[in-house]
């Protein structure tokens, strides 16, 4: 089968032997693979590490189970999956062993994975492989960022990366407010179009906290899904108001910003939550409520597997808007 591995910092496609399913495994015939902004870091040598180098990158899949080892009863052969984020974390409390794809163990950028049957998820025949594969990082974390949004409540968004947008969406289907943040008209054109209610442009408006107050009367968000992390928690904080908002902290895609004042945290009263996407029982959670309130995960471009390289460079370059898929077909 073919995969590929990291090699210097770029991807190298080899030809290893395809494994089969041991007792309690499955083996999936992987369909599509989509990037995350952990995928570039970790590519980049810019990512912690638990595993050891060279491993298969990419984090999330969706595919179709060919094979089964002794024992399992989750699935069965022609079965539509997609995968857990978190392999091992069932339900609860996230375990201390935690080990990521790609970093701590292979990933998805592979035509088959064996994997444990626990470790996966059905996927609805209603959604295609390349939108399941958008599914397990961005589209989890988003809805466990939202985890007990109200009807009328704000949500803020950070930019356009996947997270972002899968929040956009999920927030309005939960008959919250939306007001979202970007850096261009043609991108506030889409979240507009996806359902966001007040868009601002940060690079036009640095202060966008305050933006983001005067645009709700005084009263902030409610819930930040805070994706920029030290490049613009400080306006988060602004934006949360006084009103004992909720900041669900996503990422670090801005490396660097002013340091947090203790007295704006502590005026501001917000709760700051740590998300670390999601467990299994989240990503069922989710996926029995696109049963019933359907999004379309937004998909920015499609690339074959011989042409994956392309699709990192496409993901990097910040162009796009919607997830960047690979498929194997």
């Amino acid at each position: 089968m073919r995969v590929y591995r990291p090699q210097s910092g770029r991807l190298v496609q080899r030809e290893e032997p395809t494994p089969e399913p041991r007792r309690g495994e499955v083996l999936v015939r992987v369909r599509a693979v989509s990037l995350n902004y952990r995928d570039l870091l970790i590519l980049n040598g810019d990512h912690f590490a638990t595993g050891s180098g060279g491993l298969i990158p990419v984090s999330d899949a969706a595919g179709e189970v060919v094979a089964v080892g002794e024992g399992v009863t989750r699935f069965a052969g022609g079965d539509r999956v997609i995968n857990v984020f978190h392999p091992d974390w069932i339900a609860g409390r996230m375990p201390d062993t935690a080990m990521g794809y790609g970093n701590g163990r292979d990933g998805w950028l592979a035509e088959y994975r064996a994997v444990p049957e626990h470790a996966l998820v059905a996927l609805a025949d209603s959604l295609t492989f390349e939108q399941g594969a958008t599914l397990p990082c961005a589209a989890v974390t988003a809805w466990t960022s939202l985890d007990g949004v109200r009807p009328g409540d704000v949500v803020l968004t950070l930019g356009t990366g996947g997270v972002s947008l899968f929040a956009v969406q999920l927030a309005k289907a939960r008959g919250a407010r939306v007001v979202a943040t970007t850096s261009s008209a043609a991108k506030a054109a889409k979240l507009t179009e996806l359902g966001a209610d007040t868009v601002i442009d940060y690079v036009a408006t640095p202060e966008w906290g305050k933006a983001v107050l005067d645009s709700t009367g005084g009263r902030g968000a409610d819930r930040i899904v805070e994706v920029g992390g030290p490049g613009t928690f400080t306006q988060s904080l602004v934006a949360a108001g006084t009103h004992h908002a909720e900041i669900a902290l996503v990422g670090f895609v801005g490396r660097s910003g002013p340091p947090v004042d203790f007295m704006d945290l502590f005026r501001s009263g917000a709760t700051v939550r740590k998300i670390w996407v999601g467990s299994r029982e989240d990503t069922e959670d989710l996926l029995r409520w696109l049963a019933v309130w359907p999004i379309e995960p937004v998909i920015d471009s499609v690339h074959s597997f011989e042409d994956a390289g392309a699709a990192f460079r496409r993901f990097e370059s910040q162009e796009n808007f919607g997830k960047v898929v690979i498929t194997t077909a």
